[in-house]
């Protein structure tokens, strides 16, 4: 590669110079939220929420919601630090060290982390014992389970020996016996090796992920699927479950028995968080001090506020590093042709997407690993982008000139990406000469969506298209082109057949040495989105958010968060200001 990847830094400063920096106010709101009470108010930071949460379970979370609760509750081997991102802070592990052959992880513990039931009804806790290494090992082996159905399973069974053994099992000849397939060893209560398939480059920043937390054995012995119940669920994280009704509310309130010097320096002591599906609603919440963060602004007020000053010293523009794409199935006509694929892709042009369907919010994509990651090429630098005449000549070698007998495109959109498809179709009927009436937009709930496209969908029944994100998991390319399903032998829900590609895929995740590394990836995304690349799919845009946090909140809003889910032990309420604006003291 030619330079190290960007810092997130450059992605804030690309992210300041595209969105305006002042809001206005919208209407009052008139809906007011069901009050907390309690005796005494603590510092609370009140949240709303469209989405609910799946689980509570560290080895069974797949969506950000179930792994924000979850970074809240438990604590991980090491940790994202929330002030660098991508880079690894000691969380329960303190030491580490890897063996000359890089194959063997070793991890020294703390041994005063306790796990903790905590009792809603008294608001009382009760300390079990201390964390173990022991505690680590079943719950990495647990995470290589098939039988608890996690898209992470599969993640970590590429690199951890023996997890992939026991991660390709049928669920049905599984047995807890068999974790001791997985290479997990707990020396003592504080020493912890992990053996790898591969001396793995990126292994280290896994190490954050929440499949890979410790969980209490005989608890989930005990109680079996419904460990994670409230009143029941045993934690060892900053916060503890307090309430859950699901649909409404949850509520984490401060762990009293956490070890102090592991707890952030912010003063939160309460995280009230309402489920409130409807976007306008919940911003007419931000707008009336009921809720201190904004969430989305709505597509339909968000110009209507950006020339008001009175919003500015609260506004923050968010990237969680999603990269917005158009995922292509190479089983079926027209885009089991190449060209047709880069045909498709060039005639995007992304700044007009972003400012047209995503109302500039965002940052144009022409590869797919965003900054911030380690390997992510320079953003500008790699990719063929907007290019018609390019996208004209592609499309007649892949014999469909002027667009004629181009078959018809069913795409798949999730509900609220449907101007997606039809962008897609005006800019095919512009730049290629389609006829707009060949594609059929599908819009449907996201869960669906997700199934409609799967590797082992019948050819018949997938769509030719789909609109999709991908977020980071971990921060290391490798988590973009190959976790995400663009390596061959990954799920690969684009069905495209093994190349070189993969073998520099293959190669770039077993090498050490982070300038062969980053060279490595660099070819890798020219390999895939260059003018002679496979073009998988349109990367479209890196996510950003101008978002709003009310004056008396603070926190590292711009650099937490992006793998794992907020700390939010990191934030902080002014509370006096906070009631007073709320109309309460």
């Amino acid at each position: 590669m030619q330079k190290l990847p960007l810092r997130f830094a450059l992605v804030l400063a690309l992210i300041a110079a595209i969105v305006p920096t002042s809001f206005a106010a919208a209407g009052d709101a008139d809906i007011t939220l069901t009050s907390v009470v309690r005796q005494t108010e603590p510092v609370t930071l009140y949240l709303a929420n469209a989405n609910q949460v799946s689980t509570f379970d560290p080895q069974r979370a797949t969506d950000i919601v179930s792994i924000t609760m979850i970074e809240a509750m438990f604590t991980g081997l090491t940790d994202y630090d929330p002030m660098q991102p991508g880079s690894i802070r000691a969380e329960a592990a303190t030491e580490w060290s890897v063996s000359d052959d890089g194959l063997t992880w070793t991890f020294t513990l703390r041994d005063d982390i306790p796990w903790v039931r905590w009792d809603p009804a008294t608001d009382t806790g009760e300390v079990l014992r201390n964390v173990t290494a022991f505690d680590f090992e079943y719950g990495i082996k647990r995470g290589c389970d098939p039988r608890l159905g996690s898209l992470y399973g599969a993640v970590v069974a590429q690199i951890i020996d023996g997890c992939n053994t026991l991660n390709r099992m049928d669920i049905n000849d599984v047995t807890d016996a068999d974790y001791d397939l997985v290479n997990v060893r707990a020396l003592d209560d504080t020493t912890l090796e992990i053996d790898l398939q591969f001396p793995a480059g990126y292994f280290f920043s896994m190490s954050a992920l929440w499949t890979l937390n410790a969980v209490p054995r005989d608890t989930i012995e005990e109680y079996g699927d419904n460990w994670t119940d409230l009143g029941t669920i045993v934690t060892n994280g900053p916060f503890v479950l307090d309430e859950f009704v699901r649909g409404v509310r949850r509520i984490l309130v401060t762990n009293p028995y956490y070890p102090a010097d592991m707890r952030g320096p912010g003063n939160i002591e309460r995280v009230v968080t309402s489920v409130v599906e409807d976007q306008g609603t919940r911003f007419a919440l931000y707008l009336d001090n009921q809720i201190d963060s904004s969430g989305t602004i709505p597509r339909a007020e968000l110009q209507s506020v950006l020339e008001n000053p009175e919003y500015a010293g609260e506004l923050h523009n968010i990237s969680d590093l999603g990269v917005f794409y158009i995922g292509m199935a190479h089983d079926k006509a027209p885009f089991d042709d190449v060209h047709a694929r880069r045909a498709f892709s060039a005639m995007v042009s992304r700044d007009a997407f972003i400012a047209e369907v995503e109302t500039n919010r965002g940052v144009p994509m022409i590869h797919f690993t965003p900054p911030g990651m380690f390997g992510a090429p320079p953003i500008n630098e790699v990719g063929v982008g907007y290019d018609p005449d390019f996208a004209r000549q592609e499309m007649e070698l892949a014999g469909y000139p002027n667009c004629e007998g181009l078959p018809n495109i069913t795409i798949n959109a999730f509900d609220s990406a449907g101007d997606w498809g039809e962008f897609l179709a005006a800019a095919a009927e512009r730049e290629l000469g389609c006829d707009a009436n060949v594609f059929d937009i599908q819009p449907m709930e996201f869960s669906v969506l997700l199934e409609s496209y799967q590797p082992d969908v019948p050819t018949a029944e997938r769509p030719n298209m789909w609109t999709a994100v991908w977020g980071p998991d971990y921060p290391d390319a490798n988590n973009w082109v190959f976790d995400s399903g663009l390596g061959c032998e990954s799920e690969n829900r684009y069905l495209r057949p093994c190349s070189e590609v993969d073998d520099l895929i293959a190669q770039a995740a077993r090498e050490s040495d982070p300038a062969v590394r980053t060279e490595l990836y660099y070819r890798i995304e020219e390999m895939f989105f260059g003018p002679d690349g496979e073009h998988p799919m349109i990367p479209l845009m890196l996510r950003v958010d101008p978002l709003l946090f009310r004056p008396w909140y603070s926190g590292p809003f711009e650099t937490d968060g992006l793998f794992g889910g907020p700390h939010y032990d990191w934030r902080s309420i002014d509370q006096e200001a906070q009631l007073a604006a709320r109309g309460s003291s």
